[in-house]
């Protein structure tokens, strides 16, 4: 249990009582004339996150109230475990089952803060989970989001390729699950050229990692993520504006990790597979060149046109091996585009899908939890922009369009055609919000784990 987290306490817990702005003239009149009397010196408006704290005549905290937008407004709670004073609270009523559990969600979220290489601010306030939430679901979801943020957060020098294999591996230990890697020259031997061609310019060998899980009866998920530990461009160098935040690059990992997390801690009955390409792009006198061509592992061949359009060339290679064993579903998850951040900015994640009706369903569910996505076109006549002189295909097809011409280059190696969903997700808050931190960040997440546990359940 997350130690923001309680199940007993033995002296009362300060009640954190929900106030609903429409609801907040015909709430107050049926209230003690304490709380009336607090709220009108305090002109507590009831707008979304705001809070009046109402202390007895001894200047103890008895109650806190907290304004929420709307029924649905569980984020707000995400705000309190780092805001309100240590101690133990408790939520009066807050509806349903489900809003419950993601109003417990918000505030485990809410609590995050990375602490590898600097002190906390101060201890979490804690919750004393309350009769209707789902704990375990809470737990796990909470715990699993938190280790993505630990690993995204997590600078170069340490979250190296070989460290995030480790992690995979402890993983997969945890769980009982088959772990397998190929690593350096042997990515060649056993025919992952992109994978090799774009770590090779690092001291760091390149790699890719493979876990299995599950029953081999249950339907086929396999997961795939794109792990760039380090991303400076390669010798199409970034500016260092925009390589500061590259550690992030390797957020698809991080993305597929969590997820397998989630997945195994439900048991659902899916038999899963994951595979994660993990490099990362540097520059030396081995370091792979723009012009460069290669022939991929499915011998389709690419001319690079940028080597900092890295990560379509190692997903490319784990993709043509994802589809061998035919999946019931294929998903993957990258940092993969600026043009994807352009468009959307960094708090929706576009998505791709090749079936209407999976695409569908994730929108129903992403609106329904609040983990908001926002599906993307496979318009097919931008191959076009693909088309090399020289070789079958480019890299990069220029930046207009630049996420769907991307997800369009992963779609030329789905073959066979199976149900397919492409998430070009930042993975990074660029500001806080409640239950939000700036930071790492798991986007899509609870999507994708939702709609798992719908079809396939536990």
């Amino acid at each position: 249990m997350l130690p923001c987290f309680t199940k007993m306490h033995r002296q009362p817990a300060v009640v954190i009582m929900p106030v609903i702005k429409s609801h907040l003239k015909a709430w107050v009149k049926s209230q003690t004339q304490l709380i009336q009397h607090w709220v009108h010196e305090t002109t507590f408006k009831a707008e979304s996150g705001e809070l009046c704290l109402i202390r007895d005549q001894h200047g103890q905290l008895k109650k806190v109230l907290i304004g929420l937008e709307n029924d649905q407004d569980f984020w707000s709670f995400g705000k309190l475990p780092l805001l309100l004073p240590e101690g133990v609270y408790c939520l009066e009523d807050t509806g349903s089952v489900s809003m419950i559990s993601l109003c417990c969600l918000a505030w485990g979220l809410g609590s995050y803060q990375f602490t590898v290489y600097k002190k906390a601010k101060r201890k979490a306030a804690k919750l004393l989970l309350p009769a209707g939430c789902d704990e375990a679901f809470v737990n796990h979801v909470a715990s699993s989001i938190h280790w993505v943020r630990d690993l995204i957060n997590t600078p170069a020098n340490d979250m190296t390729p070989t460290r995030l294999a480790e992690e995979a591996k402890q993983l997969a230990v945890t769980h009982q699950a088959v772990f397998h890697e190929i690593v350096g020259e042997e990515l060649l031997a056993q025919n992952y050229p992109a994978i090799y061609m774009v770590g090779k310019g690092s001291v760091e060998q390149p790699r890719l990692v493979e876990l299995r899980w599950g029953d081999e009866k249950y339907p086929k998920v396999t997961l795939v993520g794109k792990g760039v530990c380090f991303d400076s461009g390669g010798l199409d160098l970034k500016s260092s504006p925009n390589m500061l935040l590259m550690k992030k690059d390797m957020a698809g990992a991080a993305h597929v990790l969590g997820l397998s997390k989630m997945i195994m801690t439900a048991q659902l009955k899916i038999h899963l597979r994951v595979l994660i390409p993990i490099v990362e792009n540097m520059l030396s006198g081995e370091a792979y060149r723009p012009g460069d061509v290669i022939r991929m592992r499915d011998g389709q061949t690419v001319e690079v046109t940028s080597t900092d359009a890295e990560g379509r060339l190692i997903l490319a290679d784990a993709l043509t091996e994802a589809v061998i064993d035919k999946p019931d579903l294929l998903i993957d998850f990258a940092s993969l585009t600026g043009a994807a951040r352009d468009a959307f900015g960094a708090e929706m994640t576009p998505f791709f899908s090749n079936q209407d009706e999976l695409a569908q369903a994730l929108l129903k569910i992403g609106k329904a939890i609040d983990d908001p996505a926002w599906l993307m076109p496979l318009h097919r006549p931008y191959l076009d922009f693909l088309k090399s002189k020289v070789a079958d295909w480019m890299n990069v097809g220029g930046r207009q369009g630049g996420a769907i011409t991307a997800a369009l280059f992963l779609e030329l190696f789905i073959k066979p055609v199976v149900p397919w969903i492409h998430f070009d997700m930042i993975g990074f808050n660029l500001r806080s919000r409640p239950g939000r931190p700036e930071g790492g960040e798991a986007m899509g997440l609870r999507l994708v784990f939702e709609y798992l546990k719908e079809r396939f359940g536990a």
